[in-house]
């Protein structure tokens, strides 16, 4: 059946195709928020949405797209552990397709996997949408929005108050390693500092402090009584600047640490005048087994100490955010001005804006003695905001904090 236009579909729920991922190989297709999917020639690459369904019971399928009138095109739409196979026949503006009758039979999230059928080189169709309709999809949770990210995810933890933080120590075991993944360990009000995969072939280490003022974007725009400032960088680290996140000063490590291996980090503040703190960033290097200094920065309008403590898990790159994402963040203590160590035993649960209702797939834990935040993958999994929890206290503080000296 081929219906002239999408409004005929009557009340059926509309998932945009720009909403959707791309498998194997996440960036295979063109996705955008104007044209849809387009350029499917090669039936290698398969289309795939995720829907969270309250409501089990059976369900009608449909797919919008554009294909030229003479053309027609196969697919196979496979969800629920149910397969279903289709032709769509062209036409002078959007043609809507009948893809098959499928079941819910619980409740949960269902992955949609779309398939070309067509010999490779043909144009499979530019896809607009996927159009369900009956009970189940009445009360279904897509997410309709171009935004393809996983939800951001932060842990914040309590400090008593009127304590001057003078370093802050976090422990990260990346669990799951998609690309464009960054678990970040120490974060505050003036920067953060954690791990990151790149690309397939490299990971960084990152340390970044803030500049101040109110620039967002274009670090040219900060005046020099607003720059932070580098003090000092570790062998092999490269240091500049960064934008579009606010304004400041960055620093990576190209090292390729290894998931399931703990890493360590720890930050501190030293304030320097009554308005000027220099912050650095130091990683436990696994195979030099000491401390190096990653970068150092001297950040004005500041001069005092650490505040505002937390971390957290993102997927900064859109087209993968279908992957999980799930870390664990243990042993963090503070260290203040005098010396003394205070474990941090409890944290609370945050996340972006997309976390608010467009991705639900993000929540956090204990797991194994410490927290650990999940997100993506669009499986069970749903903290609230405000959530706090307890892990079990090591009682034990890091015994081996034998920091390289800063220059005088």
């Amino acid at each position: 059946m081929v219906l002239a236009a999408a409004q005929q579909a009557g009340a059926a729920l509309r998932v945009p195709a720009f909403t959707a991922y791309v498998e194997p190989e996440p960036d295979g297709l063109r996705v955008s928020s104007r044209s849809g999917i387009t350029g499917w020639t090669d039936p290698r690459f398969r289309v795939v949405w995720f829907g969270q369904f309250k409501t089990t019971g059976p369900i009608e399928a449909r797919l919008e797209l554009r294909l030229p009138p003479g053309r027609t095109s196969a697919f196979k739409l496979s969800a629920a552990g149910q397969t279903r196979r289709f032709t769509v026949a062209g036409g002078p503006s959007n043609v809507v397709a009948a893809a098959g009758a499928f079941t819910v039979a619980e409740p949960g999230y269902v992955r949609f996997e779309l398939e070309s059928l067509n010999p490779a080189g043909e144009l499979a169709g530019d896809l607009e949408a996927l159009l369900l309709e009956g009970a189940p999809a009445q009360d279904a949770h897509f997410n309709l929005k171009p935004r393809r990210n996983a939800a951001s995810v932060h842990l914040t933890y309590p400090v008593p108050g009127g304590t001057n933080v003078e370093a802050f120590y976090c422990e990260v075991t990346g669990l799951e390693d998609p690309l464009w993944t960054y678990y970040m360990a120490c974060g505050w009000h003036r920067g953060y500092f954690g791990m990151q995969v790149n690309s397939p072939t490299e990971r960084r280490i990152i340390f970044s402090v803030w500049d101040s003022g109110n620039e967002a974007v274009d670090r040219n725009k900060v005046a020099a009584e607003n720059r932070v400032r580098l003090v000092a960088k570790g062998e092999g680290v490269y240091a500049g600047d960064f934008g579009n996140e606010g304004t400041g000063g960055h620093s990576h490590l190209k090292y390729g640490w290894k998931t399931g291996e703990k890493q360590r980090f720890i930050v501190t503040a030293r304030p320097v005048d009554a308005t000027h703190t220099i912050y650095s960033g130091y990683y436990f290097h696994p195979e030099r087994k000491a401390w190096m200094l990653i970068s150092s920065w001297n950040a004005p309008k500041d001069g005092g100490w650490l505040r505002g403590l937390y971390s957290f898990s993102e997927n900064f790159v859109g087209s993968n955010g279908h992957r999980l994402r799930k870390a664990r963040f243990g042993n963090q203590w503070i260290r203040t001005d005098r010396g003394e160590w205070i474990e941090l035993t409890t944290a609370g649960f945050s996340h972006d804006t997309t976390g608010r209702q467009d991705r639900l797939d993000r929540f956090m834990g204990v797991e194994q003695g410490e927290f650990f935040l999940a997100h993506g993958g669009f499986g069970p999994g749903f903290t609230a905001y405000g959530e706090k929890f307890t892990r079990p206290a090591v009682g034990r503080p890091p015994a081996d904090i034998q920091l390289p000296p800063l220059p005088e």
